[in-house]
């Protein structure tokens, strides 16, 4: 070994363990010894220590009274209790008092190399095992773009490499990121080909489609109603699955946990596709049931001012009868979460709850608007970071906690759409009256390179609204975003590396929904 790992052995009988530390030196580690805690305690403070094995039973300053010690001067070092002791109240304060790992004498070399390589060399066996296996991921998924895939192995591959995502941010001495971003643009090439090609027969319900955004409650929502006391369709605006994922981790010791996939309408942003989740209806139908909807610009905020209504009609619409209200609730500032964390036990007397929670939305867009969150989050690794540090501490995660002791609580929760990181600017065309948004746009005439872009020349095609009048639609493939040709570098730099919603690529479109049980 180029750099000798350094053991502290503390036992006031270390003269019977001298086969054991023999075994370890000939297996390339330093090997230091003390006889009591109060020699452990001074040599750890003036050496550097990568691990220690501590006798439990020692005269004067016992084994967990030592291990207090070595916690308040370097919580980090592993310490691996050794003892006669079988009780189980002694583990337990071992456990409390934040032991790494547990022996019991008489403890032979192997089991003893096991520990070391655990803690010494695990981090690299790891690192050498999670690369082979990577990499033979990697082939496979190249070789699967050469066929004609299907909508559900689409959505195998966008699982697989999340997943993998994950993993290489725990590894990232690997230098494999970069391999695994483009293999993610090469994937989002072939999937929007693959969605120009098929989405609009997914359109005519047949049976061979995903399910879409209008089937959303259909589908999840409606077959559980009668089997609880109380659901909860919780929407969380703009979630990735990455982001999801990094929530399940704290959620899993509160929850049994499941989970399916959808897919987004076009375009993917909150008028089209969270209208249509809740309204059961394509933009279209929404249109020609809801005018006034549509009358106005794509304002986010505004254009889902009806979402309690359209559930309630599609719940009539299904002869859906509840014993009570329908409650809904939109959450858009940390106060007035609060506020429901304080409260959520009460939903549970309502049948059904629909929550809406824009926090990850508003991180997505924070993110492109300020310098700072764009530092901390640079990349689509420190994004999922963000994301993970704003639920440890949010009031959505405290509700979920309290919900978690409801036995007879079944939540659903799902997005509307996810987000993508946007790094290759192209020029689009229209008039004044365009849409200004950066990932779709709709107007007269507006244009952009097919090789860019959907183009949508009658937007009832699409289930689109058509807006009184003659509009035509562009979406954005995969990382592009649009800037129109006035001040064109301007705001081709300015939107540059900014996270948006609206276009066609597996993070926008493949979408989670899991299912959450009390484990109590």
């Amino acid at each position: 070994m180029e750099n000798k790992a350094v053991i502290l052995w503390v036992d006031d009988e270390i003269d019977l363990l001298k086969s054991n530390i023999l075994f370890l030196k000939q297996k390339g580690y330093d090997v230091y010894e003390a006889t009591n805690g109060d020699d452990a305690i001074q040599f750890i403070k003036n050496n550097d220590v990568d691990l220690v094995f501590m006798d439990e039973m020692m005269p004067g300053k016992g084994g967990l009274e030592t291990l207090s010690e070595v916690k308040d001067l370097k919580p980090g070092l592993p310490v691996v209790m050794v003892t006669k002791n079988e009780e189980e109240s002694l583990m337990e304060d071992a456990i409390g008092k934040k032991i790494s790992d547990y022996l019991l004498k008489p403890v032979n070399p192997k089991q003893v190399l096991l520990v070391c390589k655990k803690f010494l060399e695990g981090r690299k066996l790891k690192g050498d095992q999670v690369s082979r296996d990577y990499i033979q991921e990697f082939n496979q998924i190249s070789m699967s773009l050469m066929n004609e895939l299907t909508w559900d192995e689409w959505i195998n591959i966008h699982v697989k490499m999340t997943n993998w995502e994950l993993e290489l941010d725990e590894h990232p001495e690997l230098g494999l990121k970069q391999t695994a971003i483009d293999q993610r643009r090469e994937c989002n090439v072939e999937f929007s080909k693959f969605v120009e090609k098929n989405y609009r027969n997914w359109l005519d319900d047949n049976a061979g489609a995903p399910v879409l955004s209008n089937r959303v409650v259909d589908k999840y929502l409606i077959p559980n109603i009668d089997k609880y006391k109380s659901v909860f369709l919780i929407v969380v605006d703009c979630m990735r699955l990455d982001q999801w994922l990094v929530m399940e981790r704290y959620l899993e010791n509160y929850f049994r946990i499941s989970k399916d996939y959808y897919y987004s309408l076009l375009p993917t942003a909150t008028p089209y596709s969270r209208n249509a989740i809740f309204a059961g209806l394509y933009p279209s139908e929404i249109e020609k049931h809801y005018p006034d909807l549509w009358r106005t610009g794509d304002d986010e905020n505004s254009k889902n001012n009806y979402e309690k209504e359209f559930l309630q009609k599609l719940l009539e619409r299904r002869k859906v009868k509840l014993r009570n209200e329908l409650r809904y609730t939109k959450i858009m500032d940390s106060d007035f979460s609060r506020g429901i964390e304080s409260r959520i036990l009460s939903f549970c007397n309502n049948q059904v709850n629909a929550l809406v929670i824009n926090f990850v939305d508003m991180i997505a867009h924070s993110r492109s608007d300020t310098a700072i969150l764009k530092e901390i989050a640079p990349d689509e690794s420190a994004y999922r970071s963000l994301t993970e540090s704003w639920f440890e501490h949010s009031s959505f995660f405290g509700m979920l906690r309290q919900l978690s002791t409801k036995s007879d609580v079944k939540i659903i929760l799902t997005t509307d759409h996810g987000s993508i990181r946007c790094l290759h600017g192209v020029k689009a065309l229209g008039d004044k009256e365009s849409a200004t948004n950066l990932r779709y746009k709709y107007g007269r005439n507006v244009k952009a390179e097919p090789r860019n872009a959907i183009f949508v020349k009658n937007p009832l095609d699409y289930r689109l609204p058509v807006r009184n009048g003659i509009v035509n639609y562009i979406i954005a493939k995969e990382d592009f975003y649009f800037v129109y040709p006035t001040d064109y570098h301007k705001f081709l730099n300015y939107y540059n590396d900014t996270f948006q919603h609206g276009g066609i690529s597996m993070e926008e479109m493949i979408l989670p929904v899991a299912f959450l049980e009390s484990k109590g």
